[in-house]
């Protein structure tokens, strides 16, 4: 069992029945017992007989390079104030979610079941299939792209990831660069893929097109 798997399992049964199953534990009909729910109008059915086997990881700040607000959340809600700053009205009438949020403290936040399709990915193709938002789960990183990011962030992707990986069929996990090749570049080099692998004991074809794995 992988380290950040045995963290999840840990978790998931400090407070939950004995009976209670570990998967049962950690979700409640697409939803993670150790999120903030916030949901978010920005949603939608997922096609019928969907294997949801993409992990797509991103990164987000708003305005960007600005850390520790709600800007994001309101983003997602369809809250935020398009006069608040000049970067918002670049991206004005933008109606965007994501399934999870880790801010730089390493809180996480959920929007959008995983049950359900998050407007995440945009127009994407990975794997040979388009509409990467069909068959993913979106997580956003509170960071700008090509920076770094925080210890306390790796954290909890790593023990989010553990759950992911423990109940849905992933069998990639990708950055939106890779999914949405040449119009985005998040999270960008700063991301420490292998950290990432370390934490969830991964193997590369996990992270396909990754130099360096083993």
């Amino acid at each position: 069992m992988c380290p950040a798997t045995r963290t999840a399992l840990m978790m998931s049964t400090e407070s939950a029945p004995a009976a209670q199953s570990a998967p049962a534990a950690l979700w409640r009909d697409g939803w993670y017992r150790f999120a903030r729910q916030l949901p978010s109008p920005n949603y939608g059915q997922r096609p019928s007989a969907t294997r949801v086997d993409l992990v797509v990881i991103h990164a987000i700040s708003l305005p960007p390079g600005a850390y520790g607000g709600d800007a994001v959340q309101r983003l997602f809600t369809n809250q935020l104030d398009w006069g608040e700053h000049p970067y918002y009205k670049t991206i004005e009438g933008l109606q965007v979610s994501s399934h999870f949020f880790i801010r730089r403290t390493g809180e996480l936040w959920q929007f959008v079941s995983c049950q359900d399709r998050a407007w995440h990915a945009g127009v994407s193709h990975y794997r040979g299939r388009a509409n990467c938002n069909d068959d993913s789960i979106g997580i956003e990183l509170e960071g700008l792209e090509g920076e770094s990011f925080a210890d306390t962030q790796y954290e909890t992707l790593a023990s989010l990831g553990a759950a992911l990986l423990q109940s849905y069929p992933i069998q990639h996990i990708a950055g939106h660069e890779d999914v949405a090749h040449g119009r985005k570049f998040d999270p960008g080099a700063g991301f420490d893929w292998a950290r990432l692998q370390q934490g969830l004991g991964c193997d590369s074809r996990v992270l396909p097109g990754r130099t360096g794995l083993a």
